[in-house]
This record gives C-alpha cells, sequence and structure tokens, in this order.
C-alpha cells in the first residue's frame, strides 16, 4: 500500500494543531508509534534500507528485535516513535504456517 508522503505530514500537523488548539481535549495515553516498513524483498535487501534508515536516523538496529525475526531500528521524539522495520522471511514463514487452519477448527460450543 503507497500513502501519500505530504498528506502523511499534514495529517501528522494537523493532528498536534488539533491538539495545541484543544488543550482540554484528552491526548493518548500510550506512546505512539508511526511504522516505515520496506517493500518485502530478500532479508538482505530489507536489512539493507533498515541499515540506511538507521545511519540516517544516527540510531543503531535493535537487537533485541533480531532473535524474532523483527529488523529494526527506530528514534524518539519525546512519547512519539519513527520507527522502521523490516519482517523477516523466516517470521513471515513462521505467521503463515500458524494461521494456515484459521477458520477450519471449530471447537465445540460449551452448551453441547
Amino acid at each position: 500500500m503507497t500513502y501519500d508522503r505530504t498528506a502523511y505530514i499534514s495529517g501528522l500537523r494537523d493532528l498536534a494543531d488539533f491538539l495545541d488548539t484543544n488543550p482540554g481535549f484528552p491526548t493518548p495515553c500510550q506512546a505512539v508509534t508511526a511504522y516505515y516498513m520496506p517493500e518485502r524483498a530478500t532479508d538482505d535487501q530489507m536489512r539493507e534500507e533498515v541499515d540506511k534508515i538507521a545511519a540516517y536516523l544516527g540510531s543503531e538496529v535493535d537487537p533485541n528485535g533480531i532473535p524474532g525475526g523483527h529488523y529494526r531500528t527506530s528514534i524518539r521524539f519525546g512519547p512519539v516513535e519513527y520507527r522502521a522495520a523490516a519482517v523477516l522471511a523466516k517470521v513471515r514463514a513462521r505467521f503463515t504456517a500458524e494461521t494456515s487452519y484459521a477458520g477450519c477448527v471449530i471447537p465445540d460450543s460449551p452448551d453441547e
């Protein structure tokens, strides 16, 4: 899915302006994360893209995500985070396997 960069940035600014001009309006109680996911490619290509983003941001690749197959980096602006993450092939394959029976197994009703 492709997003219009200008519209995305404008929407973020509009939200900030709205919250700023309406001080009585509640704000989210949790941090906000904006995700960027590279287009699906080989693991090496996706890691390379995340590495380029990390270099630009001056951030590190998060070592905690690597064992789980999520190659990611991020930068924070207070409670707002920009995160670039690549979901590697082994995780996509595991997800496909785990969800391949979705809707095929129907448990007995507790009333029966």
